[in-house]
């Protein structure tokens, strides 16, 4: 069976959104893995299906509840699903490639999408849930952030991409950011392609490739150095 992701979200429409185009969109007509968006409000609670409640202690909007959050990933993931649980929050570890790449070599995933002020403590313990972030801001839900989430993990898996190669030259990968692509027409606007890469020699094109991305990498994240500084050069 192939990468399998549930989304449990009261937007059950959102989906698959971007993620049914282009080659995430390809990969999930042709089987290479599948997605359900299920509707967290079929659990609610009374005639209105409330999923929600005012925060204990006082304080502005309302909480998602653990009982009914709780109640919709029982049923979306049954006893013996080996899937991560995550939850999309802006106070999550913050995603990287690394954690993508883990993710797409695993089974899938369920994704909890909160809204509001946020969903109950108690669930994120009682059903393991994960907190996952994209960064230091602050979305609607968290519909948009999975999407992203399964958007990169999706393009790495077996058949999706074109060329292995394309994944494994990119940001992140490498712990470098990716280095400057250049393509014809071969001067544009006075700007000509860096002659290294016209030379055909392979071995001085890595070498400023890397070079490349470590400038690019030591301008913009430096951050990301301390792990790739003695890194062979690829040829």
């Amino acid at each position: 069976m192939g990468f399998s992701a549930s989304i449990l979200t009261l937007f059950p429409e959102m989906f698959p959104g971007p993620l049914g185009l282009s080659l995430a969109g390809k990969g999930l007509k042709e089987g290479i893995w599948s997605l359900e968006a299920r509707n967290i409000r079929e659990h609610g609670l009374g005639t209105h299906r409330m999923v929600d409640d005012t925060p204990a202690g006082g304080g502005p909007g309302m909480v998602m509840r653990a009982d009914v959050i709780a109640a919709a990933i029982d049923a979306a993931s049954p006893e013996g699903d080996s899937r991560p649980r995550l939850l999309m929050s802006p106070r999550g570890r913050p995603l990287d490639q690394r954690r993508v790449r883990a993710l797409a070599e695993g089974p899938g995933a369920l994704i909890v999408c909160g809204r509001f002020e946020g969903v109950d403590e108690r669930i994120i313990e009682a059903r393991g849930l994960e907190e996952v972030s994209l960064g230091d801001f602050v979305l609607s839900g968290g519909e948009v952030a999975a999407i992203a989430l399964l958007d990169a993990v999706v393009r790495l898996l077996p058949g999706i991409m074109g060329k292995e190669a394309s994944g494994e030259e990119e940001s992140f990968e490498a712990g470098l950011l990716e280095y400057p692509h250049y393509t014809r027409p071969a001067e544009f606007e006075g700007r000509a392609i860096p002659a290294v890469l016209t030379s055909g020699h392979h071995g001085e094109v890595a070498k400023w490739r890397r070079a490349e991305a470590l400038r690019i990498t030591r301008e913009r994240r430096p951050d990301l150095l301390r792990e790739v500084a003695d890194q062979p050069v690829t040829k």
